[in-house]
């Protein structure tokens, strides 16, 4: 009996290959994997497309009953409270299915939840430019923001875990992290983990994700000082290291207040961290932009001058 449960363990905790027809043994659902999106410890998540109506979905299967049950818990919640409004703008509809599938006589569960046509963020960043990070910034700060009025923190933020589409709109893909709010972060990855620099407990609170998303900035912007910081010993490494990252680093130069306050815990809650990133960074290039529209008083009057002069000069030739 253990030989045979060996050899099952491997076939579900691998990828699938795309074409592979995921059918739900008590609804029926049918969806045709696409590709890979990501895969972590507890699960592999799938871009999925479904046979009945050919829109695509993330589908997620779970390693573990229960890790997996909580992470629709969240999602149950964050649809029913209606909190995710930008995203509720686009798709209501936020978790769209929950069954078990059934593979060499294991029942594997799953949960099919809205996907975002998008590129990972390291990739989007890489194709599009690192300014984008204001944009992107932005939504994905309200995206967390929702998560934390509804009394859960998402834990394990990392680029793996974003998607980010055309437009800049985000969408988180892994909810295996998601903790309750005043619980212990359940699932973290070390360089995005405050506990990992000195800088505070792993108790899930809106300040564990600021944290995380000051890290993920710094990770994309100014990569090999991060490195170079994390390879330290534990006893010498410290958040003071991201500190000086930020306040040396010309990348991080438009978001440096920003990450300086995330670092330290600084916001009252995430509306506030919203509020300051949003003027900072999307507030601060309006300004600019309306300053190189604008046309300096002088230029317009010498502008006159030259226009009277010509006429002048034309009226005089012809006259004469």
């Amino acid at each position: 009996m253990k030989e045979k449960e060996f050899s099952v363990i491997p076939s579900y905790k691998s990828s699938l290959p795309p074409g592979t027809m995921v059918i739900g043994r008590w609804n029926g659902g049918r969806y045709l994997i696409q590709r890979l999106l990501g895969q972590g410890a507890n699960g592999i998540v799938y871009l999925v497309k479904q046979v009945e109506s050919a829109k695509l979905y993330a589908l997620k299967m779970g390693f573990d009953t229960i890790d997996i049950q909580s992470e629709i818990n969240v999602l149950k919640a964050l649809q029913q409270q209606g909190k995710r409004r930008v995203a509720a703008e686009r798709n209501p509809s936020f978790l769209v299915e929950v069954d078990d599938y059934s593979l060499q006589g294991r029942e594997i569960p799953f949960y099919v939840m809205r996907y975002v046509k998008g590129q990972p963020l390291r990739t989007f960043l890489a194709q599009q430019g690192g300014k984008w990070m204001q944009v992107v910034g932005l939504h994905l700060l309200q995206q967390l923001r929702s998560l934390h009025e509804t009394g859960w923190v998402f834990g394990d933020l990392k680029p793996e875990n974003v998607l980010v589409a055309p437009y800049g709109e985000v969408e988180l893909i892994d909810f295996g992290g998601v903790s309750g709010m005043g619980r212990s972060v359940k699932q973290f990855t070390e360089w995005y983990d405050r506990g990992f620099w000195g800088a505070g407990g792993r108790t899930a609170e809106p300040s564990y994700d600021w944290f995380s998303f000051a890290v993920v900035c710094i990770h994309l912007l100014a990569e090999d000082s991060l490195k170079k910081a994390a390879n330290q010993l534990p006893q010498t490494r410290s958040h003071t290291d991201l500190l000086a990252i930020v306040g040396s680093e010309p990348s991080l130069a438009p978001y440096r207040e920003w990450l300086k306050r995330a670092i330290m815990g600084d916001f009252r809650d995430t509306r506030e961290s919203c509020a300051v990133w949003k003027e900072l960074t999307l507030g601060a290039r309006t300004q600019r932009k309306r300053i190189r529209r604008s046309t300096p008083r002088w230029m317009v009057g010498a502008f006159v001058v030259s226009l009277s002069l010509l006429i002048c000069a034309v009226y005089l030739t012809l006259r004469f």
